[in-house]
């Protein structure tokens, strides 16, 4: 069976509409996934709900390169007043290496700006900058311990809180701009996740049934 995998997001969804309206008049299958605002961004508190635009993985390159493709053609006629003119140009090679939290079109014109002020932008650059932006956003939550501590606290304490965390850390992943997805804790923190979700089912559980024995009684 082929994979499914992200490839845009948006927090609009007109604009996810129109991308995969696109995609599909250009031969490419694709759907349209509305998600609510997963159990880990409750917990950190920016909870949002997005739209993700999902095709197979072996037409993600294909997909990349039609719509680059799409907006390459409107460069030439560009508004004197858009933002990106007053951008440095270490702005503009920040918008090249973080190109999954920019739209297609400021991209090409990030490229574009730096080439017209000759500076070097080629194919090895911008995979390198690509390697360099998926290593920066696989990496794990610096804030792992800190979870670990508070969850198996709040498991131990019978809270609902415990068991989200838990959860949390044992299966939260980061999606990669390149489709893929990684976990978003180590094996470690995932284990010990694992653990604070069981901890804290068994506590709940233990804990209605005690409340339960005390009402009845």
């Amino acid at each position: 069976m082929d994979k499914i995998v992200a490839f845009k997001k948006f927090t609009d969804v007109v604009q996810a509409r129109e991308l995969k309206e696109f995609l599909q008049k250009n031969n490419i299958e694709c759907y349209l996934a509305d998600n609510e605002p997963s159990v880990d961004s409750f917990i950190i508190g920016s909870p949002m709900t997005d739209y993700e635009v999902k095709i197979k993985q072996e037409d993600f390159e294909k997909a990349a390169k039609l719509v680059e493709e799409r907006f390459a053609g409107m460069l030439n006629n560009i508004d004197p007043d858009y933002y990106l003119f007053s951008f440095t140009n270490e702005e503009l090679y920040d918008i090249i290496l973080k190109q999954d939290e920019w739209n297609e079109f400021d991209y090409l014109l990030a490229k574009k700006l730096l080439t017209e002020r000759g500076k070097t932008i080629d194919d090895d650059m911008i995979n390198s900058l690509k390697k360099q932006r998926l290593a920066d956003i696989a990496k794990k939550d610096p804030n792992e311990n800190v979870w670990m501590v508070a969850g198996y606290i709040f498991s131990l304490l019978g809270g609902f809180i415990g068991i989200i965390i838990g959860y949390m850390l044992w299966k939260s992943k980061t999606s990669l701009p390149d489709g893929k997805s990684v976990y978003s804790y180590t094996k470690k923190g995932r284990s010990h996740g694992f653990n604070i979700f069981c901890i804290g089912i068994v506590v709940t559980v233990i804990s209605l049934l005690f409340r339960f024995n005390l009402y009845t009684s």
